[in-house]
């Protein structure tokens, strides 16, 4: 149908229908022939007329318009508020402010609280704690046969030797060989002493020694000091070591006592001549370390891994031309315990040791072209001749261990004692000979 319901017209609509005549006056009570079947009036409580759309007079295809509310003057009564019956209240921004406001406050007070809980636990307060906030734990103690345990345990018994000499002072290392106050170092550190030496102990306190001996040749000295209550080393076997058994060196090295460095035997019989030319020839048959020993190592002991003494600290090796300008470079040597021990011995009992001899000479201490040493000399009833050596005899090892120069043969039977018998190969001519010598002491 076009055109409008002469009765009916959807004027308005707002959250529901209101039905007005075609001229805009309200339905009235009376009804021509087309009636409204009774409607229930709307719930004056709520805004919308629930049964509108269902409502048989209402003509679906009137246009629905959207009233505005009335300007306020403009006359008539304002529309009552519509509000959504079903949708979540709205809280006011004033609330939600004084909620966020709050919640900063108690997270700020919460914060804190447990900050300072923290740092009173901790024995700080308002500061910055570093490290664990328990007790310290207790040290812990070392096993004997780690180096740290053989450090400890072999310290007290390392001292510094101090000695005034004519040209002005050296300083040197030693051990404790005896508990009645023996120490044990080497003769170039109290080489040209005027008086005494001063020997300090590991604690820093200080004892008066006197010189009881020394052997220039083999480098031990012998220094006795008057102490009560001294721990001796334990002394190990020198023949008993293998290259590359772990060793710890013990020393003053460049004055800086109590100084432990580790490492390893490099070598065994290594034979070293050392000396200035005109004065004192020393020959090592030596044990080989790469423990770092500098000047001031002198004398101190060199011990195995389970603590035990194998040798006294001598000598090393540098690229330096000058000897107070040499430093380590990994190749130090030590006199065997065995000949420091039997060298010291003969000084504590007699004031002088007895130096071990073939009873031959070598014809230089350079380099035989056919290799070994070539004997130039051997003296009548010594060990060598007894033994059948003649003069011209070139001798190729001794108990086993091969000879190269002159150096190697004197440094090889310094390291026995008198009495020890060896093994020597030799060659007279093209034949090969052995025989077995008995070694002697000199008669100085």
């Amino acid at each position: 149908m076009h055109g409008k319901d002469p009765y009916w017209e959807a004027a308005n609509v707002t959250d529901g229908w209101n039905w007005h005549q075609p001229d805009g006056t309200a339905t009235p009570a009376h009804q021509p022939a087309l009636t409204r079947p009774p409607v229930s009036p709307p719930d004056a409580g709520s805004p919308w007329w629930s049964d509108a759309l269902g409502d048989p007079w209402r003509d679906p295809r009137a246009p629905a318009a959207v009233v505005l509310p009335t300007p306020p003057g403009a006359g008539g009564a304002a529309p009552e508020p519509v509000t959504d019956p079903d949708a979540a209240p709205r809280r006011g921004m004033t609330s939600v402010l004084l909620i966020s406001i709050f919640a900063a406050l108690l997270a700020g007070s919460l914060g804190g609280a447990l900050g300072y809980a923290f740092a009173v636990r901790g024995g700080v307060a308002g500061g910055t704690v570093l490290g664990s906030s328990g007790e310290a734990p207790e040290v812990a103690q070392r096993p004997p046969d780690s180096l740290a345990g053989v450090a400890e345990r072999v310290s007290p018994s390392v001292v510094t030797v101090r000695v005034a000499a004519s040209g002005g002072s050296s300083v040197g290392s030693g051990f404790v060989a005896t508990a009645d106050g023996y120490v044990i170092t080497n003769d170039h550190v109290v080489e040209g002493a005027s008086g005494g030496a001063t020997v300090v102990f590991s604690d820093g306190s200080t004892a008066s020694g006197s010189v009881v001996g020394h052997d220039a040749e083999s480098d031990i000295a012998v220094i006795k000091v008057s102490r009560p209550n001294l721990v001796p080393v334990e002394f190990g076997d020198s023949e008993a070591i293998a290259v590359g058994d772990p060793v710890l060196a013990f020393g003053s090295p460049l004055a800086l006592a109590n100084t432990v460095t580790a490492g390893i035997v490099s070598a065994l019989d290594r034979t070293i001549q050392s000396g200035e030319p005109g004065g004192q020839v020393r020959y090592y048959a030596a044990i080989q370390t790469d423990a770092a020993v500098n000047q001031g190592n002198s004398g101190g002991p060199l011990v195995d891994g389970a603590g035990r003494v194998i040798g006294v600290n001598s000598v090393i090796k540098s690229l330096a031309a000058d000897e107070e300008q040499a430093g380590n470079i990994g190749l130090a040597f030590a006199i065997p315990i065995n000949q420091a021990k039997r060298v010291a011995q003969d000084i504590i009992d007699t004031g002088k040791a007895r130096r071990t001899v073939i009873g031959a000479t070598v014809a230089d201490n350079g380099r035989n072209p056919g290799g070994g040493v070539r004997l130039s000399a051997v003296d009548a009833g010594g060990p060598a001749a007894a033994a059948g050596l003649k003069a011209g005899d070139v001798v190729t090892k001794l108990d086993g261990r091969l000879l190269e120069e002159g150096t190697d043969l004197i440094a090889l039977v310094r390291k026995y004692a008198p009495g020890a018998v060896v093994t020597v190969e030799y060659r007279r001519g093209s034949t090969k000979q052995t025989a077995s010598v008995t070694l002697a002491a000199d008669a100085k």
